[in-house]
Parts: structure tokens; C-alpha cells; sequence
């Protein structure tokens, strides 16, 4: 994680535009495209996901798959930043393909359906059930703040943002388009 960390901070002080303020990550953490990303399996998801793809599911490489490729992925990418959604605590159905959708055959043969469990998770219940342990441990409640201070604090813009490698692309904060300036409304 201290090579990522390096990494993003490398690219941010390189960063040189005139009219674009520096940011560590191009896109939000929170956004339709991500959360469809985990929720695909599940309607009222599936449809949406078809939806944002001109009526058809996304390439099987890129579809959610496997929770430990995922991890790695956003532990070692600037690019992959997202959160999870709720369903992670509560809801196994989001992990299983109970509907049967056509996710297709990733490049290496692979089919998809239900997503693929770290050895740890026996299930997608127990998976589920122990990311809410995890969630509502002692650990967790001692640090939580912390987090509250990047998403809603005083590390979400400013010096402190930048301290704290979590300053997003100017545009996806409230306020990053002056709304009454915009003329053209296609």
C-alpha cells in the first residue's frame, strides 16, 4: 500500500494544468457506474447496469467476480476507488446470480454467475455476516471517525485533503460547476 500511496502522490505533485486544479483521483467514490458494479445481480440493478450500457451487460472482464481481485484492485490502483455499498453488511443476495442473468465468459473461459468468495467466506451469508462483525467491532467504532473526516470533514477538500491523499477531480464536489452559468442545456 506504500507504493500505491507513493504512486498517487507522485502523479498529484506532476500534475500541471492551468485550468484544472491537482486532484489524487479522477473519478468519485461514490457514483451510479460503481455501485451497479457490485449490485449487478440484482434487479432493480441489472436492468439499470443494461441501461448504462446501451442495452447490453458490460464485457465479462470487467464485471464484478471475484472479491479478492476486486480488493487487490482497489488496493493497488489510483483508478479503482470505489466504496462499498450497504448491501456488503446485509444483504448476501448481491454476491449470488439467483436470477440466472447471461454474465457471459470472462477471456480466460471462466463463466460467471455467483461471485467468487474469498476461502475464508463458506457462503455469501457468512461472508456478509462477518463483513457486519467486522463493521461493528470495537476496532471499527475506535476509528470511525476517521473516516468521517475524509468523506465529511475536514479532509474531504483543502491542505488537509491533500495530507490525506483524498482529493477528487474538482468537478465531482458540490459547487464544481457554477449551475447558473450553464447556457446550453443538451
Amino acid at each position: 500500500r506504500e507504493a500505491q500511496a507513493a504512486s498517487i502522490r507522485a502523479a498529484f505533485e506532476a500534475f500541471d494544468d492551468p485550468e484544472v486544479p491537482k486532484f489524487h483521483y479522477g473519478s468519485h467514490y461514490s457514483a451510479m457506474g460503481l455501485v451497479l458494479f457490485y449490485l449487478l445481480r440484482a434487479e432493480p440493478f441489472a436492468g439499470y447496469a443494461v441501461a448504462l450500457q446501451s442495452g447490453k451487460l458490460d464485457h465479462p472482464d470487467r464485471l464484478f467476480h471475484a472479491v479478492a481481485d476486486t480488493w487487490r484492485s482497489c488496493t493497488s490502483s489510483a483508478a479503482d476507488v470505489k466504496e462499498l455499498t450497504p448491501e456488503w453488511f446485509y444483504s448476501p443476495a448481491f454476491l449470488r446470480n439467483d436470477n440466472g442473468l447471461p454474465l457471459g465468459r470472462r477471456t480466460t473461459g471462466e463463466p460467471l454467475g455467483d461471485v467468487r468468495l474469498p476461502p475464508w467466506a463458506p457462503s455469501a451469508a457468512s461472508f456478509v455476516a462477518q463483513h457486519r462483525a467486522a463493521l461493528e467491532s470495537d476496532h471499527v467504532s475506535a476509528h470511525l471517525h476517521e473516516w468521517i473526516d475524509l468523506i465529511f470533514g475536514y479532509k474531504q477538500k483543502g491542505p488537509e485533503a491533500v495530507k490525506a491523499l483524498n482529493l477528487f477531480f474538482y468537478l465531482t464536489y458540490e459547487g464544481g460547476v457554477d449551475l447558473s452559468q450553464v447556457t446550453d442545456a443538451q
